[in-house]
């Protein structure tokens, strides 16, 4: 499948801002899974975007605009040509070993009501990692519903769990927390979904990749309690959302900001004919 995507972040500041530092994790790279047919970044401030590697691997752009300006918008278009591999992730760049991903974060700290949802998903699985990993998508896919209303950025796994609640940032925490506790390998995945449905989003997507011995990373989505195809456009991985937001930066100007998203997801052959 041919996927564009279209995604524009846009701040409006109440103050002019005197400059704004970006740090960008919104440019995919290829693997087996996926083929970056084009991606283009634009900011409407004067500025020079510096192409770097993180260091989990993640493609980068960093960038400093001088003010005084009142408005900032950051424009990301591009094509992906995607294939399902069933979850299955081959070609990828991986700068540290599996274990790694066995650290916990703030974000991803499993309390005793997980890991005991844990250890119950592996009794009724049994041994075999892959299993209790498909057990625990479908678990969280029953048993959290989707709601963007009582999270927020920085809702940790705990807290998600309790509310039973959340976005797929809120699912993807819970499920690394969750697999940590068991000693399996888990990491954050943020990109794009191509729904069936609709073209407009308000938000990009998220995700998580496991790690089991003989077969490698695997992508489980328990948003939608699918292991990624060619729908999920892969942009960057982390330890949580924090290693692998989109965007994040620092302003000196004063006052408060207020940001606006705009994404769109579609069929490149139907977005072209429409």
């Amino acid at each position: 499948m041919r996927i564009r995507i279209a995604h524009e972040t846009r701040y409006h500041y109440d103050a002019p801002q005197k400059s704004v530092a970006q740090l960008l994790r919104l440019t995919p790279r290829n693997h087996d899974g996926q083929h970056v047919m084009g991606w283009r970044i634009d900011v409407s401030a004067d500025c020079r975007l510096s192409r770097q590697e993180d260091a989990f691997g993640n493609i980068t752009h960093a960038f400093t605009a001088d003010g005084p300006f009142s408005e900032l918008a950051i424009a990301i278009e591009g094509e992906v040509e995607t294939r399902d591999t069933n979850g299955i992730l081959r070609g990828t760049v991986e700068k540290f070993p599996p274990a790694l991903f066995l650290r916990e974060s703030a974000l991803t700290q499993a309390d005793a009501p997980i890991a005991e949802f844990a250890q119950a998903v592996r009794r009724q699985a049994g041994g075999n990692d892959l299993d209790v990993l498909h057990g625990l998508m479908a678990a969280l896919n029953r048993e959290i519903a989707f709601d963007p209303d009582p999270t927020h950025v920085m809702t940790t796994a705990p807290e998600a769990f309790a509310l039973r609640r959340g976005v797929c940032q809120d699912l993807s925490h819970v499920f690394i927390a969750a697999a940590r506790s068991l000693g399996i390998p888990a990491r954050y995945v943020s990109g794009y979904y191509r729904r069936s449905d609709v073209t407009a989003q308000e938000a990009g997507h998220a995700w998580v990749e496991a790690h089991v011995p003989d077969l490698g990373w695997i992508g489980f989505d328990p948003t939608h309690g699918v292991c990624p195809g060619e729908a999920h456009v892969r942009v960057a991985i982390g330890l949580d959302y924090l290693s692998a937001s989109p965007v994040r930066g620092t302003r000196y100007g004063g006052g408060t900001e207020a940001l606006t998203v705009a994404i769109s997801v579609d069929q490149a052959s139907r977005q072209t004919q429409s």
